[in-house]
């Protein structure tokens, strides 16, 4: 066979292969109607009262999204909850839980717990049992419903919805054409938009995901959000310095929904990424796992790498104090949000709605 001939057959493969991914992507989004169908449905059911709703006597502020996947709602969570305590209010979160260990929790809930030891994560398929719980016995004053939006058992009296601006056009449709959970028409229920990563999009991208939104929400009710890296921890060691990341040759590793943002994070903060590894959303570590992880770490060791990073998400459910011989250090991540102040006014006034102000100590 002659050069061109060889060259040729190559490119009938890759148009073979190419019409082949063509006509899966047709496939899913043909697909993406039944589900808009019974997502529709879910909505129209309990917009015109065929299915009723929860309404808790406590103010329920809910953070959620459209899509599957990481957009940041832990970060929105722990700010939420971090400016409710500021203002003294008894604050309990409400989950489903996925993901959950042996000891009945998730790494969110571990993640929160470590950053808020005061405020009660409460995780449970029944929800609303969840809201009653936490109003009858728990005295609590404020509820936050994590991954609320599409939970419309309970009432709420605030909702605020993420959406990555990172994410592409394509995930712009419902499942499992793309990574909509419903269609866009229903964040005319939101109260308020916040784009996270809003910092890792490019201008287009996110003037086209505005655009977009704005279809649905004023403009001036869309926040932006940046996710920063703020500092690392580690075992018995709470708060390490990030400058101490600039020029060192590490390994890093995560079990989250957008890995691409944490290698970034960690590149944008001087260090070099000799390897990176990536395990499913919530993925909880066995002991081959930490075998395994032990073993690619050592083999990282030999090229230069002095230090392995992972999520806070993933260090709280392995809590080692080494991976491999390599010490084992976790990217603590906080949520900057533009206008903090006018969103967090309209969730302290939503808080407050039905409690007193909280009094001041003499």
């Amino acid at each position: 066979m002659d050069f061109r001939r060889f060259i040729q057959s190559q490119q009938s493969v890759f148009s073979l292969q190419g019409l082949a991914v063509h006509l899966a992507r047709f496939g899913l989004k043909v697909l993406s109607f039944p589900y808009a169908f019974a997502a529709g449905a879910k909505n129209l059911a309990y917009s015109t009262g065929i299915k009723h709703t929860f309404r808790s006597p406590l103010p329920v502020i809910s953070v959620g999204n459209l899509s599957v996947g990481g957009t940041g709602k832990s970060p929105a969570v722990a700010w939420i909850a971090r400016l409710l305590r500021e203002h003294n209010l008894r604050v309990a979160i409400l989950s489903r839980g996925y993901g959950a260990l042996d000891d009945g929790q998730n790494d969110e809930a571990l993640e929160l717990e470590l950053q808020f030891p005061d405020v009660p994560h409460l995780q449970h398929w029944d929800r609303v049992a969840s809201a009653k719980l936490a109003e009858e016995e728990l005295d609590m004053q404020v509820i936050v419903l994590d991954d609320g939006f599409q939970h419309r058992r309970i009432a709420r009296n605030f909702d605020l919805v993420l959406i990555d601006a990172t994410d592409s056009p394509g995930a712009m449709w419902q499942l499992p054409g793309g990574l909509l959970r419903e269609s866009l028409r229903n964040l005319r229920r939101a109260d308020a938009v916040l784009l996270t990563r809003s910092d890792q999009a490019s201008p287009m991208q996110l003037e086209r995901i505005r655009q977009i939104v704005m279809r649905y929400v004023s403009a001036g009710d869309i926040y932006h959000a940046e996710h920063r890296p703020r500092s690392l921890t580690a075992v018995d060691r709470p708060e390490i310095p990030l400058d101490s990341l600039a020029g060192q040759k590490v390994v890093a590793f995560c079990g989250i929904g957008n890995p691409a943002s944490f290698f970034a994070s960690l590149r944008s903060v001087g260090a070099t990424l000799i390897a990176t590894r990536q395990f499913p959303d919530h993925h909880a570590y066995d002991a081959d796992d930490v075998h395994s992880i032990g073993q690619w770490c050592s083999s990282h060791a030999i090229n230069g790498a002095t230090r392995v990073i992972c999520t806070v998400k993933d260090w709280v459910k392995l809590q080692c104090r080494e991976m491999g011989g390599l010490p084992l250090e976790a990217l603590v991540v906080e949520m900057r949000i533009d206008r903090a102040d006018s969103l967090g006014q309209q969730i302290v006034e939503t808080a407050l709605g039905s409690n007193p102000p909280p009094e001041e100590e003499a």
